[in-house]
């Protein structure tokens, strides 16, 4: 049986889902970002005592349809954002199609109606803090970040890191008090 939780998008998250599901007695195949599978099907008691038991963590059992595809849109861009090496070279529009078996016009359609911003702002949104993550870490200068982050050229990268966060990314790493958003806030 699959299940879906909102807020699921760090590795500590999913340690936290395989607790809860071990507590409850239930034994899982997957536990992955936003998705979990389980071997068994949930009575309605279990649902609501894992329901409970999640929602004390800051994450969320989910029934709707639509805001299970949201949350796995979602998940597939903070995946390849944050926890991918390199950025898929393909577009990403086909990327998200191929991943998520619906046409992207239909995604990026429901995406916006129901979270208010296009999933081309989400993405930009997460790729500049990983961005400002790569450049706190300080392994890596500008010219490699736009490489790693798929950029057209550093000029690129640099004008959309100043239209998100007012700053050029060479005033960014200069600054004492470097804000970095947490993921689930993004």
């Amino acid at each position: 049986m699959k299940l879906y939780i909102k807020y699921m998008v760090s590795a500590r998250c999913k340690i936290m889902v395989k607790t809860e599901l071990k507590k409850l007695g239930l034994h899982f195949i997957v536990v992955d970002l936003g998705e979990v599978e389980i071997m068994e099907t949930l009575s309605a008691s279990q649902r609501e005592e894992l329901k409970i038991a999640l929602l004390a963590s800051g994450l969320e059992l989910m029934d709707d349809k639509k805001a299970m595809l949201i949350e796995k849109i979602k998940n597939v861009v903070i995946e390849m954002v944050h926890y991918s090496e390199e950025l898929p070279k393909i577009n990403f529009s086909n990327f998200l199609s191929e991943k998520l078996n619906y046409d992207y016009t239909y995604l990026a359609n429901l995406f916006s109606e129901v979270q208010g911003t296009t999933i081309e702002q989400f993405i930009i949104s997460h790729k500049i803090e990983r961005i400002k993550e790569l450049m706190i870490y300080g392994e890596l200068n500008i010219t490699e970040i736009a490489q790693q982050m798929n950029y057209s050229s550093v000029a690129h990268l640099s004008s959309q890191f100043k239209k998100v966060t007012g700053l050029s990314p060479s005033h960014f790493r200069q600054l004492k008090d470097k804000r970095r958003n947490p993921i689930e806030d993004i």
